[in-house]
């Protein structure tokens, strides 16, 4: 469990492929610190820590979760957003996130606001219903607010954020670009009044 706060931009220096795709990651953690096996959400992938040295750490990423994530995330060099999992006493400073990739939203929109950025995101037409003005999102792994919702005629939705110059600095959108490839996460709240809302439906 995590709280979409990141603790530290990591940066992936090795990718190799064997079976599953194995990928090192140099973080400014204190790697004597993580346990083996602990879980770090890596740009919103919940992943366990199959080996550590001072300052990196490798998971072992499935088929099964690149072809669920966004395209290009796993590549050398790429910067991550990171953040440990929740301990009991933490503060919950952002919403709980699962570590669940929903689904794949693409920018649409990269615009300064003030001393923030405006970054608008289309996203999957079966996870837009549970996108909702002034909730919260997960994207990249980041705790957001959504500020605004526009479902066009053509069936697409695009969500609008205001990215704070801190959230800016802190996380790695300062890399986004238009077009990327970005994780979303519904909030859990959102799910379980989806599911409980079908089950009374059906009944």
């Amino acid at each position: 469990m995590f709280t979409g706060i990141i603790t530290d931009i990591g940066t992936i220096t090795s990718v190799t492929v064997d079976g599953d795709t194995r990928v090192v990651i140099a973080t400014a953690y204190d790697t004597a610190t993580i346990d083996m096996g602990a879980s770090i959400s890596c740009s919103g992938v919940c992943l366990t820590v199959i080996d550590k040295g001072p300052h990196w750490f490798a998971v072992d990423v499935s088929g099964e979760t690149i072809s669920r994530t966004a395209q290009g995330q796993w590549t050398q060099g790429r910067r991550l957003n990171l953040e440990r999992a929740l301990k009991i006493g933490d503060e919950l400073g952002g919403h709980i996130v699962t570590g669940h990739v929903d689904g794949i939203g693409e920018i649409v929109r990269i615009a300064p606001e003030g001393g923030s950025h405006r970054v608008d995101v289309r996203t999957p037409s079966d996870i837009a219903p549970y996108v909702a003005a002034k909730g919260s999102i997960t994207v990249d792994g980041v705790s957001l607010t959504v500020n605004t919702i526009d479902d066009s005629d053509d069936g697409g939705t695009v969500f609008g954020l205001n990215i704070i110059p801190h959230t800016w600095q802190v996380t790695a959108f300062g890399d986004l670009q238009l077009g990327q490839a970005v994780n979303l996460e519904i909030d859990v709240l959102a799910r379980y009044l989806a599911r409980m809302r079908d089950r009374l439906a059906t009944s």
